[in-house]
């Protein structure tokens, strides 16, 4: 498939969905067409001149070889069914959905057409992440036994442009809630110590943000191979802070999203070491890199590095967090 001319339909046209458009276009790709509500409060634009339809039926008439899903969390399934049963590949935002339901149906669909999926959880094309995996997996610091994610961001200075009450973070039913919007870490931390066995959750509203979901959860997870992680999320933090810390059988290591950079202490050496990220690198350059990804895949380069089964995962243990904080276990 040449990736380039093929038609890549971008459902859903909010923040997100327009940076995936500016990338591509960057990448060189000029084929597309939107399906969209026309609700958005962002300028139009940049959207101009490219062919657009309100109905999905006749969006997906026009045969796009694949469909980028960025509409609202809770819209994110029936535009993928819908994309996946007309045969056409995924660009699947995180998280990709607001509840288990149906993905059973996607899955199948899926592997009946033999369709490439892309979750996108950006943060795995992040250098500085990228570099702690090949720090773990070379016994850098040896064995993990503990590491914690921290991640706090104040909700009305995500999109300063509308009221942060109306977007889909703070909106239980678009599938908000600081654990589906904030969920990176429960991806990367299965990237890098592996399948999680056990949980535990404290979940609640700390903030006087007149919201309708979860502003503040912290999160216990065991992992098969020993590992311990605790994960902290909130809409509060000012300022902003997300980082990770994971402690080693003969050392440790901290990566801050504020630099990007990782420092690691192996024990053997008894010093700290450092690696910085390229002083080019900015917050789209994950983006840019997930977007060349997903470019890659459709063209048969690469097979997708976030699969639709581990969008499934990611999404079970979320989903398990926010039932633990109203009182249920999900997991067995």
């Amino acid at each position: 498939m040449g990736c380039v001319m093929s038609k890549i339909l971008i459902a859903g046209l909010g923040s997100i969905g327009r940076r995936h458009l500016r990338n591509l276009r960057s990448l060189g790709h000029t084929n597309f067409i939107l399906y969209r509500s026309r609700r958005s409060t962002l300028p139009e634009a940049e959207l101009e001149d490219i062919p657009t339809e309100t109905d999905l039926q006749a969006a997906l008439a026009r045969q796009p070889a694949a469909v980028i899903v960025s509409n609202p969390t809770s819209l994110h399934l029936p535009v993928a069914i819908a994309a996946a049963r007309s045969g056409c590949h995924l660009f699947l935002e995180k998280p990709i959905s607001h509840t288990l339901d149906k993905l059973d149906e996607l899955t199948a669909l899926v592997e009946q057409h033999r369709l490439q999926v892309l979750v996108g959880f950006q943060f795995r094309f992040h250098p500085g992440l990228q570099a702690v995996k090949q720090l773990l997996q070379r016994g850098a610091i040896g064995t993990p036994v503990y590491a914690h994610a921290h991640w706090g961001e104040y909700l009305p200075g995500w999109h300063p442009w509308e009221d942060y009450r109306s977007g889909y973070s703070a909106r239980s039913d678009l599938g908000g809630g600081v654990i589906l919007t904030l969920c990176h870490p429960l991806d990367y931390l299965r990237w890098l110590l592996g399948e999680v066995k056990t949980f535990s959750a404290t979940v609640g509203q700390r903030s006087h943000l007149e919201l309708d979901v979860e502003d503040m959860a912290d999160i216990t997870l065991e992992f098969e191979e020993g590992a311990i992680a605790s994960v902290h999320l909130d809409y509060i933090q000012q300022p902003p802070t997300h980082t990770l810390h994971i402690t080693g059988q003969q050392g440790s290591l901290r990566w801050d999203n504020a630099d990007g950079a990782v420092h690691w202490y192996e024990a053997k050496r008894g010093d700290w070491q450092t690696i910085e990220v390229s002083a080019e690198f900015e917050r789209n350059s994950m983006f840019l890199a997930e977007m060349q990804h997903f470019l890659d895949c459709l063209s048969g380069k690469a097979t997708p590095l976030v699969t639709l089964e581990d969008g499934v995962k990611g999404l079970a243990i979320a989903l398990a967090a926010k039932a633990a904080g109203r009182g249920k276990n999900l997991l067995p």
